[in-house]
Order: C-alpha cells, then structure tokens, then sequence
C-alpha cells in the first residue's frame, strides 16, 4: 500500500467526511529514505514526476566536508551520528538527515543537504578535531 497526502476521511470532531473525488497521483508520498552510515555505498534511483530523476542514499560510508576556513572540500569517511533535530531517535539508529552532526575522521560536521534526495551527503566542518600525538 502507498502512501497518500490526500485529505483525512475525518473531520476534527471525528465525523465523517465523504470524498468529493479519487485520489489523484500527485497526491502519491513515499516513505523515507532513513541514510544510515554504513560500509558499502548503495543509492536506488526514483523516478519522479515529469520524468525527473532522484538518487535515494540508503547506505553511505563517506561524506563531502568542507572547511569554511580554507575554502577546501574532502571526502571523509563518517564515524557517526552524534545528534540528529529531526528525531531524538536518529542520532541512536546512525540516520543521517539535513541539519544532522556527524562525527567524521577531521572532526564534527553539520549536513547542509537532503542525502535521501540526492545521493550524496555534504556537510561544513564545525569542529576540528585536534591531534593528540
């Protein structure tokens, strides 16, 4: 069964409402994509409306972190979910979303993109980590 943005059969008070019409394929959602930190990359492409394209990130072991500083991007690899505002439960299951802090082998970084969206997570360093030698 999909899932559908359409509106309730319920009205506040808990009447029924009777449908004015069927239901209409823009009104067609889809579950999450839930990007976790894993080993393997693995990305599932979606078709959208209009013959569009989406590139779903379900596994992602990397992420594309630059420092605001330097002006410089790198590939790092992610060590973890640290805190999650989306929900109080993502940092605990490794999801990754925008706005997430991740742990990464530099440092701390925020996701500045939607990885179930596009394919890829970016991010800007927050934190660096310091060397203990």
């Amino acid at each position: 069964m999909g899932v559908w943005h359409g509106r309730s059969k319920r009205k506040k008070s808990g009447g029924r409402l009777r449908p004015h019409r069927k239901k209409r394929l823009y009104e067609l959602g889809r579950e999450p994509a839930e990007t976790r930190v894993g080993e393997e990359k693995k990305v599932k492409r979606i078709r959208t409306r209009g013959g569009g394209e989406k590139l779903r990130l379900k596994v992602t072991p990397t992420a594309n972190v630059t420092d605001r500083r330097t002006g410089r991007g790198r590939v790092v690899r992610i060590l973890g979910v640290k805190h999650n505002p989306a929900n109080i439960h993502y940092a605990r299951q490794n999801i990754i979303t925008r706005g997430a802090i991740i742990e990464t082998e530099i440092g701390t970084a925020r996701v500045t993109n939607r990885p179930g969206q596009e394919g890829v997570v970016n991010a800007v360093l927050i934190e660096e980590k310091t060397k203990t030698e």
